[in-house]
């Protein structure tokens, strides 16, 4: 059996920050995650404790996703959200509609190829893209496979150029990058203001204790043993 813990991360700590707090805590050194959260981002963590544990994350890593994602229009960031430079763009044309907004959307569901945004964690040549990308520089990246299996638009406020939706993705699909793909789609520019994970394959955000309830007494509480899958 693996043992895991399921964490509600808030925004702000990265989540090797949450893996830190957790070493302190546990007491354990080789603890892992099932799949980086950006900062700014929310949400569900997968993470196992124990070196026996670790050792079976891939298994876990690949898993599909979960997201509530809050989009704002009419502008960009170099970042894809809303950490970033934001640049307010020329807008030629607004979508108005909600069946016009969910044609769009459904453009986007299925089997593609997405380019890694240059503000990721992603290593080339040894590098992380974002070392390179804070210091102005831009390389070629490969696109890679993913699938967005669901989009669904969950709220719209056409008066303040936001919509909210849900999305099922592959592993490896970065959000910030289809909501910049959506926004020249609509052409009028567009970038994450919020992200929520809400599950990992079965495991779902309700089910998870934030860090701040769990302390060296207690935290075995919170644990969860998972068969080696």
């Amino acid at each position: 059996m693996s043992t895991f813990i399921l964490i509600n991360k808030p925004p702000g700590p990265t989540s090797h920050d949450i893996i830190d707090k957790l070493r302190k805590i546990t007491k354990i050194k080789k603890i892992g995650h099932a799949g980086t959260l950006d900062p700014f981002a929310q949400g569900l963590l997968l993470v196992a404790i124990g070196r026996d544990s670790t050792k079976h994350l891939s298994k876990f890593i690949g898993l599909d996703k979960e997201y509530q994602a809050a989009l704002k229009l009419g502008a960009t960031s170099d970042t894809y959200d809303k950490t970033g430079r934001v640049s307010k763009c020329p807008v030629s044309k607004y979508p108005v509609s909600e069946i016009e907004i969910k044609k769009v959307l459904k453009k986007f569901i299925g089997k593609q190829e997405q380019t890694p945004p240059m503000f990721s964690a992603k290593k080339i040549k040894g590098q992380k893209l974002y070392k390179l990308a804070r210091q102005g520089k831009e390389i070629e990246r490969h696109p890679q496979k993913i699938e967005i299996k669901k989009i669904k638009l969950k709220k719209l406020e056409i008066g303040n150029w936001k919509l909210e939706i849900e999305v099922l993705c592959t592993s490896g699909t970065y959000i910030r990058s289809l909501a910049h793909d959506i926004g020249k789609e609509f052409d009028c520019g567009a970038y994450l203001e919020k992200l929520v994970r809400t599950k990992i394959g079965n495991f779902k955000l309700e089910n998870a204790v934030e860090l701040n309830k769990i302390n060296n007494q207690n935290w075995q509480d919170y644990c969860i043993s998972l068969p080696k899958i």
